[in-house]
């Protein structure tokens, strides 16, 4: 049977053509290894397929769609050859024990084991994950969760306390292990189904990332002391990747039972949208602003196109809340905000960091990171600070 089904996680990777073809630093050929195994020719391509503006990857069935999908992981830890690089009738050999990174030879392995291990046993999740991830595809996840909170919002400041409110969450994820289209997955994606347990897990770390970015603007919220009890609040999307910005939908935030809140998101840099359409009053002025991960510390490149909207934001004494991915990216990113005489409020460990671990995919021995695991949130120039 033909399908046209979305590759599983293309949502949440390389929405930016730096960042696709950056894999090739590592890798080289690697971009271009992607875009075979999808079918498409260039990165033009494939970025209109995550913005949902192509109908989808043409694949001839499941087991192929899994099976291109897992060529794009295939490369040599050690020495990052490619398949066709090897010489002869030589391939990729899997790591037994975390069925996720290949290698060219034993003596690859075995110079690479130092590192690897460090790893491994969380690269193994994070091989199942990818998996159980286009469950969010075919609509099994994310799974509903409880229609009321029987907590005020207030009263719910981390994972724990949202728990303690899912009273039939147990029941949903053992739905969603033996559904239709779980079996389907297990049975074209080439490798032994996990474990029940381990499944289990999957699909709450899964479910958690999706989760993350709904509790932490609602945390947000919070931290500003925002209610849209006592008036409508705007709130504006930033950010590099689509599905936490353009690709968001207004349901998405149905968990946060926030009533009237309107979200906005527009492609394109947010100096622009403020000039272009809030400065117009066509679009609302923000009550807050929300970046996830927007990355600005990576590179002097995309410092430099987001420095307007850092000081556009200080300098209209707007409310701002940003993620990243690690402690390390929060470091470089809180230098930045000192150098820019920000009012910093708060920062450190959010409370509602995704569950699901992520590799750097042309650097899998990389240490994992977790999405908005780290958070800072300013307001305004710092007092004192003389004027831009």
């Amino acid at each position: 049977m033909a399908t046209q089904s979305p590759a599983p996680g293309t949502g949440s990777v390389y929405s930016n053509h730096t960042g696709f073809h950056s894999l090739d630093s590592n890798v080289p050929g690697l971009s271009q290894v992607i875009l075979d195994q999808l079918n498409m020719s260039d990165y033009e391509e494939y970025r209109a397929a995550i913005e949902g503006k192509a109908k989808g990857v043409p694949f001839k069935d499941y087991k192929e769609m899994f099976r291109k999908m897992e060529e794009t992981f295939k490369f040599c830890t050690g020495c990052s050859k490619l398949p066709q690089n090897l010489p002869g009738t030589e391939t990729l050999k899997r790591c037994a024990k975390c069925i996720n990174v290949y290698y060219c030879s034993k003596a690859c392995q075995k110079d690479d084991w130092p590192g690897h291990k460090l790893v491994c046993m969380k690269l193994r999740l994070v091989a199942i994950d990818r998996l159980v991830e286009w469950l969010m595809f075919t609509g099994d996840l994310p799974l509903p969760t409880e229609e009321q909170w029987s907590k005020p919002s207030t009263e719910v400041r981390s994972w724990e306390d949202w728990l303690a409110m899912q009273i039939g969450l147990d029941a949903r994820l053992d739905a969603c292990l033996t559904s239709g289209n779980m079996e389907t997955l297990w049975s074209s994606a080439g490798r032994p189904r996990p474990e029940t347990d381990d499944l289990r897990d999957s699909v709450w770390r899964v479910q958690s990332e999706f989760l993350s970015r709904v509790l932490t603007l609602g945390d947000a919220l919070q931290r500003f002391n925002l209610d849209p009890r006592t008036k409508p609040l705007t709130v504006h999307l930033v950010g590099a990747s689509l599905n936490e910005t353009m690709g968001a939908r207004l349901t998405d935030y149905d968990e946060l039972n926030l009533g009237r809140v309107y979200l906005s998101a527009y492609k394109g840099l947010y100096h622009q949208f403020w000039e272009e359409l809030v400065e117009t009053k066509e679009a609302a002025r923000p009550d807050l602003v929300v970046g996830f991960h927007p990355g600005f510390h990576a590179n002097p490149g995309l410092l430099k196109g987001w420095m307007p909207t850092l000081l556009l934001l200080r300098d209209f004494n707007i409310p701002a809340f940003f993620t990243v991915f690690s402690e390390a990216e929060l470091k470089a990113s809180l230098c930045i905000v000192q150098e820019l005489e920000m009012n910093l409020l708060a920062s450190g460990p959010n409370p509602f960091s995704s569950h699901k671990p992520e590799q750097v995919q042309s650097c899998p021995n990389k240490p994992l990171v977790y999405c908005h695991s780290q958070f800072l949130c300013y307001q305004g120039p710092l007092l004192g600070a003389p004027d831009s």
